[in-house]
């Protein structure tokens, strides 16, 4: 419930409420506010004294709609909201403290639009807070990502630029289904035009988006991460075949995600099947695998399985 009793701060929160709320009734706008519903409809008449258009519309489904081409009410938010909003983007953007930085000069201007006593303490924060950046995390363009974004709000084809991780650039026409951040990385799902086949891209190597007329609609049972999961594990140079003594439902909640497919042997053994470009890499994601397991297939897979073996035991006795 508001704590302020000011008539233009009230009137301030309605239209704040207008806006995320269009055809709210004034019984609506009275419970948010926590007034009468005739202390309401005089804060709407606030509004339009200030010249702001709230049209209204009688009926069972009417309601207060502000007109278009009206600016956003100021941001109003309680310390602990700031705060948060401080730590959710240190979190997933570490070079924020940094003005110069587009993610560090927004928030700056967030800082800026608060009053005093609520940006201070996310300004301490800011200014204190040291993150140790993901090294594994990669930044896109700002501008590509917000073109793939709306193209897959849009339901919409686009033509993408791409270059691969050895250099080489080329084109590609896609339906854009989701873009999806795992790990500090960003993923385009979508599906080719040339091939029918469903494609997953890393935004930080998208180049250009150029919209296609058309529609781009996702199959109603789409699930873009676990596409993005399958993807990730699959095309690869070395094969990958793993036996795991356990139930392959525990060996889901234990296993890191992107290493395969799980396919269940018996009640008690799981086997998983994937591919890799860094047999090392992958042994050492075994490794973390709290339960007995076999590698049957991937010869390179087995070699660096031994030698993390090998170095651990070493590690233990001392030679």
């Amino acid at each position: 419930m508001p704590t302020d009793t000011s008539p233009t701060s009230r009137a301030l929160l309605a239209l704040a409420e207008l806006h995320a709320n269009p055809g709210v009734t004034a019984a609506g706008l009275a419970a948010t506010l926590g007034v009468t519903e005739r202390a309401a409809r005089r804060y709407v008449a606030i509004l339009r004294e200030a010249g702001i258009p709230v049209t209204s519309t009688r009926g069972p489904y009417g309601g207060y709609r502000v007109g278009r081409g009206v600016r956003l009410p100021p941001l109003v938010f309680g310390a602990d909201e700031a705060l948060a909003l401080v730590m959710a983007v240190l979190d997933g953007h570490h070079d924020v403290r940094r003005g110069a930085d587009p993610v560090g000069a927004a928030l700056d201007t967030l800082l800026r639009a608060l009053p005093p006593a609520v940006a201070a303490q996310a300004a301490v924060v800011r200014r204190s807070t040291a993150a140790a950046p993901d090294r594994a995390a990669v930044r896109p363009d700002p501008a590509v990502t917000a073109a793939l974004v709306q193209a897959c709000a849009d339901r919409r084809p686009v033509r993408v630029g791409y270059r691969g991780e050895r250099g080489r650039e080329w084109g590609a026409d896609v339906d854009a289904w989701a873009v999806v951040v795992r790990h500090g990385r960003w993923y385009l799902v979508c599906r080719r035009h040339d091939d029918a086949a469903v494609r997953t891209y890393r935004v930080d190597r998208v180049r250009t988006v150029e919209p296609l007329p058309g529609t781009a609609q996702p199959p109603p049972d789409v699930d873009p991460v676990a596409l993005l999961e399958q993807h990730l594990a699959q095309g690869w140079e070395h094969d990958v075949d793993v036996l795991i003594e356990a139930a392959v439902e525990d060996v889901g909640r234990e296993l890191p995600s992107g290493l395969g497919s799980l396919e269940r042997v018996d009640a008690t053994t799981t086997r998983l099947v994937g591919t890799t470009s860094s047999p090392r890499w992958y042994a050492q994601q075994l490794v973390g695998v709290p339960v007995p397991f076999r590698v049957v297939g991937g010869p390179e897979l087995r070699a660096c399985v031994a030698d993390v073996g090998t170095r651990m035991s070493a590690a233990i006795d001392g030679r």
